[in-house]
């Protein structure tokens, strides 16, 4: 919470990366002590890692201070958060507990893939076995997504390098 409502505060476009990536890292550890490695791995990678290069590229080619926003319904814009607030926590009391023995996660596919998954795919590692074989398509898709954003990324960073360039051709 401190480095979200800190990240809001400043103006310092740097300050801000840098503490997008320290909050990416904390939501990597909280992940581990969760007991979702894999997650924690992609959100080290991916949150911390690249979204946080790829920020500081694109600083490289803007201003380093946020310009002061003009202030308009300021109250609009807070009933809205307030609203989706309420909705969220509204959303989450039918959560079963952290651990509860008795969530529906714990009596669906888990016990078929901690049993079956050896015999049916022959991967020793259940993880492994999950993400490679049971989910292959959604990994497939995963990848695909971020491998586009990244594309997408150093194709607009390279195309605003090259009009950099024919405008300093150009003077």
């Amino acid at each position: 919470m401190v480095t979200a409502v800190a990240a809001v505060r400043l103006r310092d476009l740097f300050a801000v990366v840098m503490l997008f990536g320290i909050y990416s890292l904390v939501s990597a550890s909280l992940f581990v002590v969760m007991d979702a490695v894999d997650v924690a791995f992609t959100e080290a990678s991916v949150g911390a890692g690249v979204a946080t290069v790829f920020m500081l590229g694109t600083l490289s080619l803007t201003t380093h201070r946020e310009k002061t926003p003009i202030a308009r319904k300021p109250l609009l814009s807070l009933l809205v958060v307030i609203i989706t607030g309420a909705a969220l926590m509204y959303g989450t009391y039918d959560i079963p507990h952290y651990g509860d023995a008795n969530d529906p996660i714990h009596h669906h596919v888990a016990p078929h893939y901690l049993e079956d998954s050896m015999e049916e795919i022959g991967i020793p590692n259940v993880v492994s076995s999950v993400l490679a074989s049971y989910r292959g398509y959604d990994t497939l898709g995963e990848t695909t997504v971020v491998f586009t954003a990244a594309i997408g990324v150093l194709i607009l960073i390279g195309g605003a390098r090259r009009r950099s360039k024919r405008d300093d051709e150009r003077s």
